[in-house]
């Protein structure tokens, strides 16, 4: 192993040790508390160590966030490719993503409410988000029905999903109807 690949290695292995230190303080004291000094005191490293990785607290949430759609892009295809039929899939899929939703509650922030300086919905979105949309979408669009963009429906859906996600999370909607609320949803919007 040359020299540069090394420290390319090393580099690497330092952006995932700041990433998933961020996203284990933000998971358990929120994002508030996630700061570059705070960050530099639990890696062992000085801030201009970190700001050599990131420019900054946004940029990290960024980092989070695209790990965070990996994860719930897979978190979907596998619920959704043990189920039977359409049903089946589309009940796996809003039961998937509610329930990362919560496991992950900074994840799910730094994916959907903070800034962390990633386009959505553009050309330029990066691939992690376009694979998780990409999930959404590969379920979806066998129920959208006819003369409705699967696109469409997909963002429609979502949404739906995203407000549950939000609300319960918030205590505006009681936790104990989540599943009535996902049936509901299935065979309402998806008219399944």
């Amino acid at each position: 192993m040359s020299v540069q690949e090394r420290k390319q290695r090393e580099r690497a292995e330092r952006e995932r040790l700041i990433v998933a230190t961020a996203r284990e303080l933000a998971e358990q004291q929120g994002w508030d508390a996630v700061t570059t000094r705070r960050l530099a005191e639990r890696i062992e490293y000085s801030q201009p160590v970190l700001y050599s990785h990131f420019r900054g607290k946004r940029e990290i949430i960024g980092a989070v966030a695209l790990q965070g759609a990996t994860e719930m892009a897979a978190a979907m295809r596998a619920a959704t490719a043990a189920a039977d039929g359409p049903r089946a899939r589309v009940t796996a899929l809003a039961r998937a993503y509610l329930a990362f939703a919560e496991r992950h509650p900074a994840v799910y922030d730094a994916l959907f409410q903070l800034d962390g300086g990633l386009p959505y919905a553009q050309e330029d979105t990066p691939e992690p988000l376009k694979d998780a949309f990409a999930a959404l979408l590969e379920c979806l669009s066998e129920v959208a029905g006819d003369g409705v963009r699967p696109e469409l429906f997909t963002e429609t859906f979502w949404a739906s999903l995203h407000g549950l996600a939000t609300l319960t999370r918030a205590g505006r909607l009681p936790p104990q109807d989540t599943e009535r609320r996902t049936e509901l949803l299935v065979e309402r919007l998806a008219m399944l």
